[in-house]
C-alpha cells in the first residue's frame, strides 16, 4: 500500500519552530517529487514548499520564503518541512504530496500530485 504519512505538527508560539516529517511507506522516493502544502480553514489549499526529485532544487511560496526550509533524506524516504519565525497565518492542516518526476523542477500545481498524506494540523498562537 502506497502511503504518505505526516507528523510533527502541534500548537506554538508566533516566533517559534516546528519541524514536519514525511514518511513514504510502500514506495521509494527516489524519483519523486515532494510538495508541501496547506490549507487553512475555509481557504483554498496551497503549496507551501517543493523539492524536486534530482539535485533536490527547492522552491518555496513567497509567503514562507526565508522562513521554511525543505529538504529531503532518500534513504530515510523522509522529506522534511523546518519551519522557523512562524506566524498566526501559518496555521493550517499541512499535507506532503509526491508525483513521480525525474527532473530538477517540481511545481505548486496541487492536481499533479499523484500520492497525498492526510495531513498534519499545525497551529500558531499570538
Amino acid at each position: 500500500q502506497l502511503q504518505l504519512v505526516e507528523s510533527g505538527g502541534g500548537l506554538v508560539q508566533a516566533g517559534g519552530s516546528l519541524r514536519l516529517s514525511c514518511v513514504a511507506s510502500g514506495f521509494t522516493l527516489d524519483g519523486y517529487a515532494i510538495g508541501w502544502f496547506r490549507q487553512a480553514p475555509g481557504k483554498e489549499r496551497e503549496g507551501v514548499s517543493c523539492i524536486s526529485s534530482s539535485d533536490g532544487i527547492t522552491y518555496y511560496g513567497d509567503s514562507v520564503k526565508g522562513r521554511f526550509t525543505i529538504s529531503r533524506d532518500n534513504a530515510k524516504n523522509t522529506v522534511y518541512l523546518q519551519m522557523n519565525s512562524l506566524k498566526p497565518e501559518d496555521t493550517g492542516v499541512y499535507y506532503c504530496a509526491a508525483v513521480y518526476r525525474r527532473s530538477r523542477q517540481c511545481t505548486f500545481y496541487r492536481y499533479e500530485y499523484v500520492y497525498w498524506g492526510r495531513g498534519t494540523q499545525v497551529t500558531v498562537s499570538s
